[in-house]
């Protein structure tokens, strides 16, 4: 009987059970498994990359770029900003003695604010180096998986060849989510990259260097995408560091909350009609799945791309124009004078390309000026050169400058696009009597065609790093940071930053 009862419960139904029941198993079978999209295949090779996987060259131009984001953090520790946030974070949460702060001794935060306020360090002065598509990969980063080692416990920290390997899936998920976009390959208009793909790269590095799974490493990524974004408005501000600062946060954020089992959404890579993915960042982004590591080996795009590194502390536009100008001085000094007036120039014209955030005709903060053309050109035309001290107060004020700056005129030449890969400068300065001189720059000396040499970049570490720190200590950051891929532990690494 009770036999007889059951069966018509099972098959006896209204008529639209039966419809919903037929709807959800369409539903089931159509729904991709996790292996099949995007946003799994970025998760599978973030869990299935292997160390072996490094080639020579990247790890090469990754420890370059691992001893000069620590060298610019330094010196971004003896700014105002920095010093804003490191008491912020001091004064508002709980004293946390886990991980360590650029250029203080005996700071320590929690992981999380401590890879924030290193962000804000690193990109403090826009020292940093920028890739292409444009942004600021190392910066990101690199704060994220020091903190992360410095709270991994001591019998569990990473070799130097697993950090330097967790680094570099940061800077590769950044550089494939820019490729996917011709937006991103120009110079940005609406969101700042860096928090962007910055929040996405922190997140896999992150989540690589705790060795989830996966699905962890997914949802890491999806976790992070709700964490990112900041606009192009706060350029050449004091927040502009915030963004580095919190891309290097919430990326390292998401990887803690995924580790823990925290879920989000398993296609937010993908392209799914109606409902906006990462395309929210980027309208034209199409998405493509990331090959298996274990598929023929992987080659990482640092080994087909080098990478930026500055010279000085300025938007990476900048660069051009100061060389150009650069080039303008020799011949001015050249007609006899170790020095010349600016009386004796009549107009400056810029060709330069059209990005309205860096075209900045009288900058009244050194962070207008270092996103403003104008400065940077005038700056090298007086001096030769842009260095360090050109964004002080004084070099700012100089009358003589001043002077300058009121004859530059900027044309944007149709043949020179807003693109770090294919922008030109060109400074045209009319003296009194009518003589004209020309400089052009098409690939500066630090430019990912152009690298700076090892000794340039050691310089440029030495000089960054020797405002806080003994030239003893520096030689010792050198000879680790080279020795990264060969070092049992990462943690002689952490103990020479503190």
């Amino acid at each position: 009987i009770a036999f007889l009862v059951f069966i018509p419960q099972r098959t006896i139904r209204p008529m639209w059970a039966v419809s919903l029941m037929h709807k959800s198993a369409v539903d089931v079978l159509k729904r991709p498994v996790p292996e099949e999209t995007v946003t799994g295949s970025f998760g599978k090779f973030i869990s299935e990359i292997k160390p072996q996987q490094l080639s020579s060259v990247v790890l090469h131009r990754s420890k370059r770029m691992v001893l000069d984001s620590i060298g610019v953090g330094l010196i971004g520790s003896t700014t105002d900003v920095f010093e804003l946030a490191l008491q912020h974070c001091q004064d508002m949460y709980a004293a946390d003695d886990i991980s360590s702060v650029y250029g203080r001794k005996n700071a320590k935060l929690s992981p999380t604010l401590a890879a924030f306020v290193n962000g804000v360090a690193t990109h403090s002065m826009d020292f940093d180096d920028t890739w292409h598509p444009a942004t600021h990969p190392s910066g990101a980063v690199l704060p994220a998986v020091l903190a992360l080692g410095d709270m991994m416990p001591t019998n569990r920290k990473p070799s130097g060849l697993d950090f330097l390997l967790a680094f570099n899936v940061g800077i590769e998920i950044q550089g494939r989510l820019m490729r996917f976009s011709n937006e991103a390959h120009n110079i940005p208009k609406r969101f700042h990259p860096p928090t962007v793909v910055g929040t996405m790269g922190s997140a896999a590095a992150c989540a690589r260097l705790l060795s989830l799974d996966h699905s962890q490493c997914s949802h890491a990524l999806a976790i992070a995408a709700s964490l990112s974004g900041a606009p192009m408005a706060n350029a050449a501000t004091q927040s502009k560091p915030l963004h580095i600062a919190n891309a290097a946060r919430f990326g390292l954020e998401a990887a803690l909350l995924a580790s823990r089992g925290l879920k989000a959404s398993p296609q937010v890579l993908d392209t799914v009609p109606g409902v906006a993915g990462f395309n929210a960042f980027y309208e034209d982004y199409v998405s493509r799945p990331l090959g298996s590591p274990s598929d023929d080996g992987h080659m990482f795009l640092l080994e087909e791309q080098d990478m930026a590194f500055k010279r000085f502390p300025a938007h990476l536009g900048m660069h051009w124009v100061a060389d150009a100008a650069a080039s303008v001085h020799k011949h001015l000094v050249g007609f006899g004078h170790s020095t010349f007036s600016p009386a004796q120039i009549q107009d400056i014209q810029l060709r330069v390309p059209k990005s309205k955030y860096i075209n900045r005709p009288f900058p009244e903060s050194e962070h207008e000026a270092r996103h403003s053309f104008q400065f940077n050109a005038c700056s090298a035309l007086l001096d030769g050169e842009v260095t360090v001290q050109s964004f002080t107060p004084a070099a700012m004020s100089r009358p003589e400058l001043l002077a300058l700056l009121s004859r530059v005129h900027v044309e944007h030449p149709d043949d020179n696009p807003a693109n770090f890969n294919r922008m030109y400068g060109e400074v045209q300065v009319t003296l009194l009597g009518g003589d004209i001189l020309r400089g052009r720059c098409d690939t500066f000396y630090g430019h990912w065609r152009n690298p700076l040499t090892d000794d340039s970049l050691r310089k440029k570490f030495r000089n960054n790093a020797g405002m806080v720190l003994s030239s003893e200590k520096i030689d010792r950051v050198i000879d680790v940071v080279d020795q990264l891929d060969r070092i049992e532990n990462c943690s002689s690494l952490l103990s020479e930053l503190q």
